[in-house]
């Protein structure tokens, strides 16, 4: 990959241009333009640039048949793309993803999740040219060059193990930096969510394993679903109880904001299972709690068995905030309450009392999301 990487921005609209060729120069990339559909596709063939910005409508060949030609050309087919469209029908994301594109975004573009695919997408691009170097050393070698395929053959093993116990990014992290350094035990302020669901050890003292074990995989399904999809950490889960977090060990400007928008699509998201379970004779509910704080974070473990776990008390305080809650409640301190004032409306529960810590602690519900925000 170049240094610094190249990126093609195709799209017919100049102002999209610019503001993307902006924001990109900032981060220190050499941007190419393209300003149709087939200078795209010549753009990308004679200059083969790290990664592809493309626009679905384009004139003279949309995004979607410029990323099918380019996917099909051997030359130039692992160039990672990145779809982005205007459009909120999902019908031209699937064809974009199905015709090969990595990734896509929606317009307006948002800048942290610009950067953060554009990040992303050139970790792939620079596992692959590593790759093909590689592999043309090794035609060259021969002897000696075994143990190289045998590293690489571990490391690709290695992956595999460390996303078992670690999420997605975390693993990418370790693995991409090449330093298991920020692994070792240090403090970070975080913003914790720890959620269960209510009456679930009433529901499993009654209930057939099979029944219990499917429950869960139902409710593990769409919580840690999420959890990835807001880019949380997964510290822990433990039946019917799960932990998470975020600003550590990769940093987010908004971690507040991030926990309460992923708390509120869990509260709907698991409402739609409480209604299924409901029609099966399952009477369970969801609650969740919130805090934000400083803890001391690093990997426990043995070897063959390492997790990423945080310790202290807003861990406590998130565990304890989730008991209280009834179902359908979302409770957050009032420190995180001043982070996501503008963002959230909220009622006032009052002071609680919770084993373990010396002073009431002020707590807030969420009520839902401000209408502007929405």
């Amino acid at each position: 990959m170049r240094n610094p990487p190249q990126i093609l921005i195709a799209d017919d609209n100049t102002s999209n241009v610019d503001i993307l060729k902006m924001l990109l120069e900032a981060h220190g990339y050499e941007i190419l333009t393209a300003e149709d559909g087939e200078q795209a596709l010549a753009s990308a063939r004679s200059r083969q640039p790290d990664l592809i910005l493309l626009d679905i409508m384009m004139p003279k060949m949309n995004g979607i048949e410029v990323c099918k030609r380019l996917k099909g050309d051997e030359a130039v087919a692992f160039i990672p793309i990145i779809l982005i469209t205007a459009k909120t029908d999902p019908t031209d994301i699937v064809a974009g993803l199905e015709a090969g594109a990595e990734e896509y975004l929606t317009k307006p573009v948002d800048q942290t999740a610009l950067v953060a695919r554009v990040k992303s997408m050139l970790r792939v691009k620079e596992l692959h040219d590593t790759t093909q170097s590689q592999a043309a050393e090794l035609a060259e070698l021969n002897q000696g060059l075994e143990q190289r395929v045998r590293e690489q053959l571990n490391e690709l093993e290695r992956v595999s193990q460390l996303k078992r116990f670690f999420s997605p990014q975390l693993a990418e992290l370790i693995v991409s930096s090449g330093d298991d350094s920020f692994l070792e035990s240090h403090r970070q302020e975080i913003t914790v969510v720890f959620c269960d669901l209510r009456n679930f050890t009433e529901f499993s003292s009654n209930a057939e394993p099979e029944e219990q074990i499917r429950v869960l995989r139902e409710y593990h399904d769409v919580v840690g679903g999420l959890i990835f999809r807001f880019e949380a950490t997964l510290e822990h889960f433990a039946g019917d109880g799960v932990m998470a977090f975020f600003n550590d060990p990769i940093p987010c400007p908004d971690p507040a904001a991030r926990a309460i928008r992923m708390a509120i699509a869990m509260r709907d998201e698991v409402a739609s299972l409480v209604k299924a379970w409901e029609k099966r004779g399952i009477k369970l509910g969801f609650g969740v709690g919130i805090a934000l704080g400083y803890a001391t974070l690093g990997r426990v473990g043995f070897e063959g068995q390492f997790h990423y776990m945080a310790i202290g008390s807003v861990a406590n305080l998130a565990a304890r905030l989730c008991d209280e809650a009834k179902d359908q409640q979302i409770l957050i301190t009032k420190r995180v309450y001043g982070e996501v004032e503008e963002l959230v409306e909220v009622e006032r529960i009052g002071d609680l009392t919770f084993k373990g810590f010396h002073k009431p602690i002020p707590t807030y519900q969420i009520v839902t999301l401000r209408p502007e925000i929405l």
